[in-house]
């Protein structure tokens, strides 16, 4: 059997950036980009706003980041593989929840915050199975669980809060690393950063998302098993988003059913504005902390200048809407260039 191809159909299917110089490969991305806008706002806030450059205005801004950085690590791999998961701020106030239900109880706070992160897990496999095994859209199962999760949270509870917790477990989650304004939450943070850049961008695994994201049909012709991977996504997203909500609970002294409502738009803001295509197969973990720096410290300069948390919110929205439409221009602009290079290597031949 003869087997032919497209010319124009195999220059489609490569990398183009891979043909470019390591060092523009690094510094000519949207990920780079962000990154230099990042630094541009700080020197302007430094510049102009008063009590930016105070030590506690750090120590603030990555308190309250603190657990939009966490979540955004699983949701970069989710939406690199085309999915999302809507669900993570419910989960994060089901976790909450129990964590305070459990301490309540008498129940042993590292018992109960293990309890809260293995339950948040679970949340991940109901969510992983409706996707993977059902063969539901992410978008919908993780709308309905959005609802499911945050339901039982609040019946759970209530409209009553837990507002006492073991003063050591409160005063370490509020905790400075010595000598530095830098929250302790930075040091376990930054470990699952490292392990989640190492699994997306080093090993097999990763390249899998990417290829998923690519195409689910070739990955899966391709050896891969995409419901597996995708299965396990879901669960770490939930482990993750537990371990957010025992976070939270303790930085905030409050376990309440409603707690960080609303929290999943801007995680899904950030791993946007940080270079992750909606569409799925491109991102980097870099781009994406970035991203949620970037909106952590926008935020952040525009309260100490008076500006409203209204304004604050139009200003998040346009800079979401940005990155999604620059994302689809350029991925146009990519598409009418590759195919122009394939016509002319095909009127060449």
């Amino acid at each position: 059997m003869t087997v032919t191809s497209d010319p124009t159909t195999v220059v489609t299917t490569r990398t183009p950036a891979h043909a470019h110089p390591l060092w523009r490969r690094w510094l000519l991305t949207r990920e780079a980009a962000i990154v230099g806008l990042l630094v541009l706002v700080v020197a302007v806030a430094l510049a102009t706003v008063r009590n930016f450059d105070s030590p506690l205005t750090l120590t603030y801004l990555l308190r309250d980041t603190a657990p939009i950085l966490l979540i955004a690590l699983p949701m970069t791999l989710i939406i690199v593989t085309e999915e999302i998961d809507l669900s993570v701020a419910s989960i994060l106030g089901l976790s909450s929840v129990l964590t305070g239900v459990l301490t309540a109880a008498g129940t042993p706070f590292p018992v109960a915050a293990i309890v809260a992160i293995l339950a948040g897990a679970l949340c991940g496999v109901v969510n992983g199975f409706l996707v993977t095994v059902v063969g539901l859209p992410s978008l919908a199962v993780t709308i309905g669980t959005l609802a499911l999760f945050r339901g039982i949270a609040v019946g759970l509870l209530g409209t009553t809060a837990i507002t006492e917790f073991p003063e050591f477990w409160t005063d370490l989650a509020k905790a400075l690393i010595p000598g530095t304004p830098i929250p302790v939450i930075m040091i376990p943070f930054a470990l699952l950063a490292i392990a989640f850049a190492v699994l997306l961008h080093f090993t097999p695994f990763g390249r899998a998302l990417y290829a998923i994201g690519l195409s689910k049909e070739t990955a899966h012709f391709s050896g891969i098993d995409v419901a597996r991977t995708k299965f396990t996504l879901f669960v770490l997203s939930g482990a993750v988003s537990g371990f957010a909500g025992v976070y939270f609970t303790l930085l905030y002294s409050n376990a309440r059913g409603d707690n960080a409502t609303g929290l999943e738009l801007q995680v899904i803001a950030a791993v946007l504005l940080g270079g992750v295509s909606i569409f799925g197969g491109r991102g980097a973990l870099h781009g994406v902390i970035a991203g949620v720096l970037l909106i952590g410290t926008l935020g952040s300069a525009l309260r100490l200048a008076g500006v409203s948390g209204e304004v604050i919110n139009i200003i998040t929205g346009v800079l979401l809407i940005l990155s999604v439409v620059s994302a689809s221009v350029l991925a146009w602009a990519r598409g009418r260039r590759i195919a122009a290079i394939g016509r002319r290597r095909l009127r060449r031949t």
